[in-house]
């Protein structure tokens, strides 16, 4: 997945979440609504989620040395996974926290058409940084279902932008259903509603992206198309017997190294297996592009059920 798509859908985010915060909280201050003040958090949680975001992409740049020999591809993932963090402890706990105070002190909105005009130019603004994130993502899906691209996809911008544009939707409707039944009602009980499940929304997509971070940050292997496309690749040819096996894993959202352990025929001669060797890797890396590292290890297939002259008669001095 290029970089350039997630940048993009990260820029258009932050510009939308560093405006609709200032508006919240403008709206917040002369309406008093706990609502308010709670997304107004939100929308600069988000803002900085995206510094952050932004950060660590221009960190993995940086050229592998002695001490990352592999790079820092995996900067995007370690940054992705405090994102995570910081909507939890500063979005969520911090809504639930003004949801239960205002569910002790409720009291009715003054200048409610405030920030009822807010959260509709909001919703419009999240929309359009909605729309940005699901057309930069759309070329990666490649048929996949939008919670099968988010729990699949290798490079982390572009699925938590999705994730936090459609939790700030989402927070933007309870929000204006909670203001709007305030001020149908006079009871600033469905304010602190609103509020509450806004808090609690944050906190469910923190934890998705905690988990999906955590599973990046861990080590995760190719996908089942990539690995069929890599075993096509390594038997395309007939320099190679059969694979005896293979590993994979993504060193960053955009670098895969493989390492296999391959049957060559025995009689070969060390020129001819490191031929054999450069015409795999160049198939690999042609069938899966993200292949950027690979690693071969030439070997002579024996057949684990098959009776070899050498054991047995080791088998049989042990024997004697």
């Amino acid at each position: 997945m290029s970089a350039s798509g997630g940048t993009r859908a990260i820029v258009a985010a932050f510009s939308a979440n560093l405006g609709i915060a200032l508006t919240k909280f403008i709206a917040w201050f002369f309406s008093g609504s706990s609502s308010m003040l709670a997304e107004g958090v939100h929308s600069l949680a988000d803002s900085g989620n995206q510094l952050l975001l932004l950060l660590g992409g221009r960190k993995a740049k940086r050229q592998a040395d002695k001490e990352h020999p592999f790079g820092y591809g995996r900067e995007r993932y370690v940054y992705a996974f405090v994102v995570s963090i910081i909507l939890f402890s500063v979005g969520g706990v911090f809504s639930l926290y003004e949801g239960f105070e205002k569910l002790a002190h409720p009291h009715p909105l003054d200048n409610w058409w405030l920030p009822v005009l807010v959260l509709l130019i909001a919703i419009g603004l999240e929309s359009f940084s909605l729309r940005t994130a699901v057309h930069e993502s759309r070329p990666h899906k490649k048929g996949m279902s939008w919670p099968q691209f988010v729990r699949r996809a290798k490079a982390p911008e572009l699925p938590v932008v999705l994730l936090e544009d459609v939790a700030a939707l989402t927070g933007l409707v309870f929000a204006f259903i909670g203001v709007g039944l305030t001020v149908l009602t006079g009871n600033g009980i469905w304010d602190a509603v609103g509020t509450l499940l806004i808090g609690a929304l944050l906190i469910v997509v923190a934890i998705i992206l905690g988990i999906e971070t955590k599973s990046l940050l861990v080590g995760e292997g190719a996908t089942d198309a990539d690995v069929e496309a890599i075993e096509r690749a390594v038997l395309a040819g007939d320099e190679v017997e059969r694979i005896i096996h293979m590993k994979t894993l993504y060193l960053g959202p955009e670098e895969l190294m493989v390492a296999a352990k391959l049957a060559l025929p025995g009689e070969q001669r060390l020129a001819d297996v490191a031929a054999a060797i450069n015409l795999v890797e160049r198939r690999i890396r042609d069938a899966v592009p993200a292949a950027r590292v690979i690693y071969i290890e030439p070997d002579v297939w024996i057949d684990p059920n098959e009776k070899h002259p050498a054991t047995d008669t080791i088998i049989l001095k042990g024997l004697d």
